[in-house]
């Protein structure tokens, strides 16, 4: 009893072993190709349940999910000559599992031979653009083309390059004192610009306000004379009819009025005795004498 169930478990044993070794499954993000004593013999990029002839076939797995490259930094030159350190990185995947592995047989291999075609064409890209277009401008349309000749050479590895971007740029060390120098110099001319374009606004302002204050000062005067004229006049009327009214009583307010601005406290008047500027002085010493 002992012999046969010993036998029996050495048979299943065996057949599993077989049936491990004979089935293999492929993932949903997989494919392979299954190679006869290192010979490729068949492709497979559908998911499931496959077999093959234990210790003759090997499978080799593949993955088909999107996969990122990220290259070292690199100086290139720009069309203006300018020295850029630039970082990129780029998306691809594998679409055709037998080219890849007759080419380049690994991801290793794969992102060797990326970085060689990406970094050319990013070079011949950026050469033909400024500075000022790979730091601050518009990107998309030389890295569209730098992905699109990447893909096409790309292609003959059984790769495709989904997307190539830009990480970061950077000035090497030895250029940051020479463009940190002309941009002082250029915000010094934007800044004597500035002051010009304010000195002259500033004397705009200034006359505008001196034509108005002219304008004000001369509508003012015109209307104080105006004034003065019209008070004048009614002072002359009122002055004539109190004349009229009373002669000699406005001859001695007058006379008393010429006094009061003529004569002050330490003031010498040389005049004759019959100046009519003393007569009613005279006239009234006279008056006071007969009383």
């Amino acid at each position: 009893m002992n012999r046969l169930t010993a036998a029996v478990v050495a048979v299943v044993a065996a057949i599993a072993l077989v049936y491990a070794g004979t089935c293999f499954s492929v993932g949903e993000w997989q494919q392979a190709i299954v190679l006869k004593f290192g010979k490729p013999m068949r492709t497979i990029v559908e998911p499931g349940l496959n077999f093959r002839i234990p210790f003759v076939h090997q499978v080799v797995y593949f993955d088909k999910r999107l996969m990122e490259y990220d290259a070292a930094p690199r100086e290139l030159i720009t069309r203006d000559k300018q020295q850029l350190v630039v970082d990129n990185f780029s998306r691809w995947k594998i679409i055709d599992p037998l080219k890849f592995y007759q080419t380049v047989i690994n991801e290793a291999g794969a992102q060797s031979r990326l970085d060689d075609i990406i970094y050319s064409n990013l070079r011949e890209a950026i050469g033909q653009v400024t500075s000022t277009d790979v730091v601050s401008g518009d990107r998309t349309k030389f890295m569209d083309q730098v992905r699109s000749n990447s893909d096409r050479r790309a292609a003959e590895y059984g790769i495709k390059v989904v997307d190539v971007r830009i990480k970061r740029t950077d000035l090497p060390e030895k250029n940051e004192q020479n463009v940190f120098r002309r941009m002082r110099t250029e915000r010094e001319r934007l800044a004597k610009k500035f002051r010009a374009e304010g000195d002259e606004a500033s004397s705009k302002i200034r006359s505008q306000a001196e034509r108005e204050k002219r304008v004000i000062m001369a509508d003012a005067n015109r209307e104080s004379e105006i004034i003065r004229g019209k008070a004048d006049a009614l002072a002359t009327d009122v002055y004539a009819k109190a004349y009229g009214r009373d002669a000699e009583f406005y001859g001695f307010i007058r006379t008393l009025e010429s006094w009061r601005k003529t004569l002050g406290e330490q003031t010498t008047v040389v005049l004759t005795p019959s100046s009519e500027f003393l007569e009613l002085l005279v006239s009234s010493r006279a008056s006071s004498r007969k009383r």
